[in-house]
């Protein structure tokens, strides 16, 4: 199984794109968003249109076109740019339902999910702690 990074893609596209426009650029293409994240800009594009959805981009279109915040860098947090990517829970249960026959099987599903939605709150909280700011700011040290 393969880690999901479309929380790390996004938050870097943001990233770029806030400090895009403080170096004077007033949209960011996702062709040259694409080239900093080194993905195709389709993926750019897929994920700009959900970060768009919730509020923290906007596009624009014909001539200039291209992509800028809707809220500043220190007014987005980790968590707003999760929910905006994964609307699901980060767990889940079987697909399909366990025998509930079996003493396991009836069982597993309250057992995991006690701990699940103790996970999913810790995440939340820890990503709520986090803007996009604060990632610049490491970003920028780390240069």
């Amino acid at each position: 199984m393969s880690a999901n990074s479309r929380l790390t893609i996004a938050a870097h596209a943001l990233t770029w794109i806030g400090l895009y426009q403080r170096r004077g650029h007033e949209v960011a293409t996702s062709e040259q968003i694409a080239t900093s994240v080194n993905t195709n800009p389709v993926v750019i594009r897929r994920l700009l249109a959900k970060l768009s959805k919730a509020g923290l981009a906007d596009s624009r279109r014909g001539a200039g076109a291209g992509w800028m915040l809707a809220r500043d860098l220190a007014a987005i947090t980790l968590l707003d740019v999760y929910q905006a990517i994964e609307p699901g829970p980060v767990f889940a249960l079987h697909p399909a339902t366990p025998d509930p026959e079996c003493v396991v099987g009836h069982g597993i599903g309250p057992a995991m999910t006690a701990v699940y939605d103790q996970v999913e709150a810790a995440l939340r909280r820890e990503l709520a702690k986090t803007t996009l700011e604060d990632v610049l700011r490491d970003v920028l040290k780390a240069a």
